[in-house]
């Protein structure tokens, strides 16, 4: 999934820009409900993805690894100060002091964590997350490339069979610990 900044950029805006519109869009009611993500509830997986924002801020700025907090209610915000980071050619350059990886890899790291957790998002809550074809083709090819690293580092569960002919997104979510089917 390394691509250049004119290949991923785009899908990084696209995918901030609709989980961000399903974070808006969740109500106090529903911050306790169950996600795929077995030890989250919405709240919970909202803070990991305010998290997320700022630690792929961090990283395409040159920094470092930050901790992870509690839930604040400013994904939209982050979210933009993130784009605003990988927006600057610079971002997509060399190797990352904070995680050792190339730039674009973390810009992958970086829409894999917004397209997942927006779909563990809507079927949690039961909204739609339309997911393009392009990003989910992606994402298809970034999780056949690093989830056995990130299985090794606790950052994915051990892959879900989905079936061969499957749509791509669900043979991703599949690959990377997800069960496509899953229900609250």
């Amino acid at each position: 999934m390394n691509g250049t900044m004119d290949e991923t950029l785009p899908l990084l805006e696209r995918a901030a820009g609709r989980t961000a519109d399903l974070v808006d869009s969740i109500g106090e009611d529903e911050l306790a409900l169950p996600t795929p993500c077995a030890e989250l509830d919405v709240r919970g997986l909202i803070a990991h993805l305010e998290w997320g924002a700022s630690l792929f801020e961090s990283l395409a700025t040159g920094g470092q690894m930050i901790p992870q907090g509690e839930y604040t209610g400013d994904f939209r915000e982050r979210a933009e100060r993130m784009l605003a980071a990988w927006r600057r050619p610079e971002a997509w350059e060399g190797t990352s002091p904070g995680m050792g990886l190339p730039m674009a890899t973390l810009a992958g790291m970086s829409l894999c964590d917004l397209v997942v957790h927006g779909w563990d998002l809507s079927v949690a809550i039961g909204r739609p997350y339309e997911v393009g074809g392009e990003e989910a083709e992606r994402l298809l090819a970034f999780a056949g490339q690093m989830a056995p690293m990130g299985r090794e580092r606790g950052a994915f569960g051990e892959p879900v069979e989905v079936p061969a002919g499957a749509p791509a997104l669900e043979r991703a979510l599949g690959e990377l610990g997800r069960d496509p089917s899953w229900k609250p």
